[in-house]
Parts: structure tokens; sequence; C-alpha cells
């Protein structure tokens, strides 16, 4: 887990710098054992806080390359990872250093807004713009990428034909009033296939009652509940890093946001869990498969 303390490109409420350390407070009630997914998140894999990245709040540019380049760092000693933001700005030097190590990677964003506007206020990079960017940049597989929990006011009627168009797919939150959990989960599985696979999830795709400690609240968003199944049904992807962003603290109450974002981590780390021991699984399969043809090849 790496904590990514940056909130400079937020357009409306900020905070999110403070995120990092309110959800490690409020992941202390986490336990073991995960039974939904039946695994040990921390027995099957080891699990490290690896701090915060050292990052400027006076410039977006030098924060971006700051974050690329611990990620990068970072990703030369550990198999995956999970950072904890900060804003949405961050998941540009996230992809950027992920699809360095992987390729192209499929993208699934849970977020209320499509975060593929061009500019705010003349800034290119923001917590607004970073999946144009990253499309832009040839960092997003075609026709992998889906949006999940879209809704609100937008900017123009042109917006969501335009985010199409860069090859996206989009999930409305009214949606899974037909689809449910379940459909929702099979339709994103069905989208990213086999691909390597990015999910960042803004923690505004919840409903402000189940999150108001965030920086750009919209009504009509999904339960806290809803966003754990997602998670959960989406066991057998190859998931290679995710994000957690947009935790406001001082916006928060009781500790609502952070302990859901606690809990999304958790599911997150549940999913690594589940990938490793199929790896492991698989492995022994194979070196088990191996011997068997060597003592046959032998015993002609």
């Amino acid at each position: 887990m790496l904590g990514v303390p940056f909130d400079g490109g937020t357009s409306y409420r900020p905070g999110a710098r403070f995120g990092p350390q309110a959800v490690r407070v409020a992941s202390k009630l986490l336990r073991p054992y995960h039974p939904g997914l039946d695994t040990e998140p921390f027995t099957v894999q080891q699990v490290a806080d690896a701090g915060d990245v050292a990052c400027t709040p006076f410039n977006i540019e030098s924060a971006v390359e700051a974050i690329e380049r611990t990620t990068r760092s970072l990703q030369e000693r550990v198999d995956r990872i999970v950072a904890v933001g900060g804003d949405h700005t961050i998941a540009l030097p996230l992809l950027r250093a992920h699809a360095g190590r992987h390729g192209p990677v499929a993208l699934v964003h849970f977020d209320a807004h499509l975060d593929t506007w061009d500019t705010y206020f003349d800034a290119p990079i923001t917590h607004g713009t970073p999946f144009r960017r990253a499309r832009e940049e040839g960092l997003l597989l075609d026709d992998h990428s889906i949006h999940v929990g879209i809704r609100g006011s937008l900017y123009a009627r042109d917006d969501l034909p335009e985010d199409e168009g860069m090859g996206f797919r989009t999930i409305a939150s009214a949606d899974l009033d037909s689809l449910g959990i379940a459909g929702v989960a099979d339709a994103v599985v069905a989208r990213v296939g086999s691909a390597p696979l990015y999910v960042s999830i803004d923690i505004d795709v919840l409903d402000p009652a189940h999150a108001p400690g965030t920086g750009t609240p919209e009504a009509g968003g999904l339960t806290s509940r809803e966003l754990l199944g997602i998670l959960g049904r989406m066991g057998g992807t190859n998931l290679v890093g995710a994000d957690v962003v947009e935790v406001s603290p001082p916006y928060d109450h009781a500790e609502i946001t952070s302990i859901a974002a606690a809990h999304v981590v958790y599911e997150l780390l549940a999913l690594f869990a589940k990938s490793h021991s199929a790896r492991e699984s698989a492995s022994t399969r194979r070196a088990v498969e191996a011997a068997r043809l060597s003592s046959t090849q032998e015993a002609l």
C-alpha cells in the first residue's frame, strides 16, 4: 500500500492529501479472513505499508513526476501496488508506471465523473483529466476500459459521446437498478477479458450518504455494499494495480468515508490474494506435471 498525499489538482473541496493517513487509521478493525472470497489477504501474500510519496503540494507537474518515479522504484521490489490518494490526478502517473511495466492496461474506473475532460481552468493535468491524458499517451487498451457509477450534470451535451469516442464504455449509477450487482460485475469482467487490469476508484462513486468526506460529492450514487459486491465478483481478472482516491477527511464525520475506503482497499487486497493463490496452484501443477514427465522419460 502506497500513500499519495497530493490534492493540488482538486477543483472544488480540498483535503484529500490527508486521505492516506485517515484510511490507515480506519483500517484498524479489518480482520485477517475474508469469508466472501474465502481467502486470508495478509497470510497468502506479504502486505506492507510503503509509506507516503514525498511530493510537492505547490506544482502539479513536479508532483506527478515524483509519484511516477516513486511508483516505478517501488515496482522493482514488489509484485503489485494499491495506492491511496490524494485526488484523482495521481491516477495518471500511476498508470504511466503500470503501463511501463505491463504495457497498455484495461481500466475499470469507479467514479461519479468521467474524468476525461480536456482541461480545468486551462490546466491539462488535474483530477478531472487523467484518463484523457492516459488515452492520449497510449496507456490504455482500446475498447477494454469502462466507467462505473457515472451520474449527475455534465458540462456539455457532447461529453458522453466524446468519452465514448475515446474507447470508454459507461455504466451509469442508475443502471444498477436494472442490472444489479451481478449484472454490472459480469459486464465489467466481459469488457476487461484477460487483459492486464488497473482499477481506479474515486470514493465519490458512493452516494454522499456513504461517503460525505470527498471533494466533489454527487447525489444518487452507489452504496458501499454495491461497490464491494461488484469488486468481490471481479475475481479471475488479471488485476495488476489499483488506486483509491478522493477521501477528504476534513469533510468526513464519524469516519464514514475513510472506513468505506479502508474496506475497499481490503477488497482489492483480497482479490490480489485470490490471484496469488491461483498462480501458486498453477505453478505447483506445472511442477508436478514436469516431474511426472521427467520420471516417465527416465523409465522409458
